[in-house]
């Protein structure tokens, strides 16, 4: 979206959350008050293919969505040198069993740097399927609240607590027992060998040669190592569909298929 576009929409939305409603004319909108509004070609096709603005019998008004819109744009505004450091993709994320699509900036993502990586021929190092893995299993890593606490904990530890009840495993949520089950089943499916390459970099964020220096690998060697662990972390998330098995008949002596004319 263009930056004039986007301030139209955001006059759009202002004016209309003060007016509650508008008419819609051919000079512009109109609202209680005598309040008028010019309405720039191409802002109100945008405001309703964003589900911003409802239109109906004449009048126009704001959704809900409006609100959280003009908050981005004045979180945006307020600090214009974030935007040097955000590169914004949609995602697919689950949530509540639903399939949904979300806005997510890569640069924030572990892989992101590595997703840039290209072969000689220009095609890129790591395919989209196993940045995906990587990235679900730095989701899951996180949901799990498997990350070293750095910091001093302030939270009361008898809070919820009673006499005789193992208390941290007590307080371990179901969604964040789930996640580390499903982290314990991609380790054992990348294997001891090329695990701690896809835990290091995925979840640990540590950069490749920190990698090599910790281990004492070859220069290089990790780049290897974990586009293997993260090809074989891509099959367990979407194993290959199997192989059509051949039908066989057995038929008695003297038995003759029929062909097809």
């Amino acid at each position: 979206m263009n930056r004039a576009l986007a301030d139209g929409l955001a006059r759009l939305l202002r004016f209309l959350l003060a007016s509650g409603e508008a008419v819609v004319r051919e000079d512009g909108l109109h609202a209680a008050g005598g309040r008028t509004m010019p309405l720039p070609e191409g802002v109100l096709a945008e405001a309703l293919r964003l589900g911003l603005v409802r239109h109906g019998d004449g009048r126009l008004a704001a959704t809900a969505e409006a609100r959280a819109f003009l908050k981005r744009r004045l979180c945006d505004a307020q600090t214009p040198f974030a935007g040097q450091h955000r590169d914004m993709a949609p995602v697919t994320v689950l949530r509540d069993g639903v399939r949904e699509t979300a806005m997510a900036n890569r640069l924030e993502s572990p892989l992101a740097a590595l997703a840039r990586l290209k072969e000689k021929t220009g095609g890129a190092y790591l395919p989209e399927s196993a940045i995906a893995a990587g990235e679900r299993l730095h989701a899951d890593f996180t949901r799990g609240g498997l990350q070293p606490r750095t910091t001093m904990s302030w939270e009361p530890r008898i809070a919820g607590r009673q006499k005789g009840e193992a208390g941290a495993a007590r307080e371990i949520t179901d969604t964040a027992l789930a996640a580390r089950l499903r982290v314990a089943r991609a380790i054992e499916a990348i294997g001891p060998e090329l695990s701690g390459v896809a835990l290091d970099v995925c979840c640990f964020a540590k950069g490749l040669e920190t990698v090599e220096r910790e281990r004492q690998w070859p220069a290089r060697s990790a780049k290897l190592m974990l586009r293997a662990a993260l090809m074989a972390l891509a099959r367990h998330y979407a194993p290959p569909a199997p192989k059509g098995r051949r039908a066989h008949a057995w038929g008695a002596e003297g038995y003759r298929p029929e062909l097809g004319g």
